[in-house]
């Protein structure tokens, strides 16, 4: 049998399980009783608070309470499988952090967040070029989780293919009492966590504070990983006009080794695996971040609020690769990454009322700066030897937005927005020869859109925009023959539009968009290998397709939830690779899964035992853009459990997840367009993770 026949009957074996599953969990859809469940308030869409279901946009929101979340609350893959269009791959790979991507932006990136902006409490953790962290994010410490996809997301910027925020807890208020919680956890593959939390405040002044520590010897060989977080909250009322927050993060990750991808022969025979050069080179990245922010809004009556936002931070990164880089053309195979990044940005919104309809705009700028010296070094089997690159590179951003939200009828609402951009990219060289130089891009990004309030359970709406993504530093890092940096590649320019529909009956909640989004000067890699990739740009790509989701609250103890994606990516114009592959018309962009499914159904018992079964599966998926190679579709199992208890004034929470239950195994990420063939990163076996949590 071909591997292309064993790859169709892999997907054929999976597409069927996937059909029975979403059977299995749908059966119950039909007993439905009447009982509204509580909506959502969400502020991603159009910069105020609103009810999710009246947002003019594709988004969910993800509930979390840190103390109940049955999960180890390490990476957003735990939380966020249930949001049509998004893909959080969970890479058994510390040291090159999640792959993160919202309806194929972002599935082409070999390392960070690429594609997708990421915000937390207001403060990016998208850099000025477009360049994401997700791992930095405290999930201990947050509240809710929004996924904003579609035209409006190119309202927040550069890489704004969709966009992720993350909202910390707030600290008490008035009588609430102080509260403090510890927490500790082990699981397969020597995982280990411990945590402690505190928060207590009054009207005036409160704090929250959280500290964890994780670490895992690893999956797979040479995998091993350990990092400490701390995250604090302060948030002060001087008045009732006006509310101050600042915000404090520390992230250490000391030791993050990189198994780096297998060829498809390797992962079959033996997905734990590692390859020789890795453990040569001593492949593995340490990563130590601090970042200060200070939030403050203003109410300057009863119609008009002020937002400004002012932040700074350090990044040092320290990564080995699995060569040597000591060619004469070549900047070494160690990689020496100092960072310093700050910002600021302010908005006004304003809201009125035009024939006793609402209307509100909101007016606003943003600044960030990035700043980094990159040395690169000869690597002397995981020592550094001789310098082979030095210099400073700089990525600025200012941005002025406007946005209208106008109810001109009561069933008929509009949304206009655009967004002025201005990026600036600048290398200066210091290694040998001069290679120094800077371009400017300068991009607006117009946004329209129209909700009809069909009746109060139903809302249609449509939105049109255009987006930008710049290329990143790294991406301009390399050239080909490796003669300085690649200043030549363009932002890639995306037309976006969207369909949807929203609704709400009794117990149930139905989404349904449909989109297309067409790119021009697309950033792809024109070559990969043992870590380092080199691009170029390309016109003409596609993605298209449909997100549904079905959410159902039975009689206050059953939930289920359905989430499914058809995607369809594609180069729609043939383009040459290096050295000398075409790439045909048609075929898929690598990393993106034409179908994702996603099933749930969670029951509680008396407020104290919970527990949850959820299905994820994906069509096979292409590692590169010939299309000769794909890594086989497949369905996993998950379940978690939870027992809340007492024993004096202390609350416990006692929770348990195994992953992968039925010990599948299958690619849980994908190496894009790798030149050594290694494209495959191995998801977990079963995979047992407890803990436990004491709050007083």
């Amino acid at each position: 049998m071909t591997n292309r026949s064993k790859l169709c009957n892999s997907f054929l074996f999976d597409r069927r399980t996937i059909a029975a599953l979403a059977g299995t969990l749908a059966m119950p859809f039909v007993l439905a009783q009447s009982v509204t469940p509580v909506e959502a308030v969400v502020v991603s869409a159009s910069r105020s608070a609103q009810t999710r279901f009246d947002a003019p946009a594709a988004i969910d929101v993800i509930q979390v309470d840190p103390f109940t979340t049955m999960s180890p609350l390490v990476n957003l893959s735990e939380l966020l499988g249930s949001v049509p269009g998004l893909q959080v791959r969970e890479r058994q790979n510390f040291a090159q952090d999640l792959q993160i991507s919202v309806r194929g932006f972002g599935t082409r990136s070999t390392f960070g967040v690429r594609g997708v902006r990421i915000l937390v409490d207001g403060i990016p953790a998208t850099m000025p070029d477009g360049q994401g962290q997700a791992a930095t994010a405290n999930l201990a410490a947050a509240s809710r989780i929004e996924v904003l996809r579609g035209p409006m997301a190119q309202l927040y910027g550069n890489a704004a293919g969709g966009v992720v925020q993350i909202f910390t807890k707030n600290p008490p208020r008035g009588a609430e009492p102080m509260t403090g919680s510890v927490t500790a956890g082990v699981g397969a593959d020597g995982q280990r966590q411990l945590g402690a939390a505190i928060a207590g405040g009054n009207d005036v002044i409160g704090g929250t504070f959280d500290v964890s520590t994780y670490s895992t010897d690893g999956y797979r060989d040479h995998s091993a990983a350990e990092r400490t977080q701390f995250s604090g909250k302060v948030v002060v009322r001087p008045s009732a006009a006006t509310t101050i927050t600042g915000l404090v993060g520390y992230f250490n990750q000391p030791e993050s080794q990189d198994p780096l991808g297998l060829t498809r022969a390797a992962f079959e025979q033996n997905p734990r695996q590692v390859i020789p050069g890795a453990l040569l080179f001593d492949t593995r990245k340490t990563i130590e971040q601090q970042q200060v922010g200070v939030v403050v809004e203003h109410k300057l009556g009863g119609n008009d609020t002020l937002n400004a936002r002012v932040y700074s931070g350090t990044r040092q990164v320290f990564q080995t690769l699995s060569f040597k880089g000591d060619g004469a053309t070549q900047s070494g195979g160690v990689i020496d990454l100092d960072r310093n990044y700050a910002g600021l940005g302010l908005n006004w919104n304003h809201t009125m009322k035009v024939n006793d309809l609402p209307l509100s705009w909101t007016l606003g700028v943003e600044a960030d700066n990035l700043r980094e010296l990159r040395r690169g070094f000869v690597n002397n089997n995981g020592t550094p030897g001789a310098l082979k690159r030095d210099e400073k590179d700089t990525a600025r951003n200012l941005d002025f937005f406007g946005q209208l939200d106008w109810t001109f009828s009561p069933q008929w609402r509009a949304t206009a927005g655009v967004r002025a951009s201005r990026v600036r990219l600048g290398v200066d060289d210091h290694f040998g020869a001069d290679d120094s130089g800077k371009v400017e891009f300068n991009k607006t990004s117009p946004v329209a859109g129209l909700v009809w309030s069909v009746a109060d359970n139903i809302n249609l709406y449509a939105n049109l925009g255009k987006g930008f993504e710049t290329p990143t530093l790294a991406e301009s890092a390399y050239s080909t023959g490796g003669a300085g940096p690649n200043l030549s590649l363009r932002p890639s320019t995306s037309t976006q539009v969207e369909l949807g529909a929203k609704i709400k009956s009794g117990r149930h909640a139905i989404d349904l968009a449909v989109f297309d989004a067409r790119s021009n000067d697309e950033i792809v890699p024109t070559q990969t290998s043992n870590g380092r990739s080199i691009f170029q740009n390309v016109d003409g790509v596609q993605r298209r397709g449909i997100e549904s989701s079905w959410q159902a609250r039975w009689d206050n103890k059953l939930t289920t939830r359905v989430a499914y994606t058809w995607l369809d990516a594609s180069f729609r114009k043939a383009y040459s690779t290096s050295p000398d592959t075409r790439i045909a018309a048609g075929n898929r962009l690598p990393g993106a899964p034409e179908h994702s499914l996603y099933t749930e159904a969670a029951y509680q018992w008396n407020d104290a035992v919970s527990a949850a079964v959820e299905m994820r599966a994906e069509s096979k998926v292409y590692v590169n853009d010939v299309n000769s190679a794909a890594a086989p579709g497949y369905a996993v199992l998950n379940a978690r459990t939870g027992y809340a208890f007492k024993a004096g004034a202390a609350k416990l929470f006692l929770f348990g997840r195994i992953d992968n239950l039925l010990d599948k195994q299958y690619a849980g990420s994908v190496i894009v367009n790798d030149s050594n063939g290694r494209f495959y990163e191995a998801a977990a076996g079963r995979r047992l993770f407890v803990g436990l949590r004491v709050a007083l």
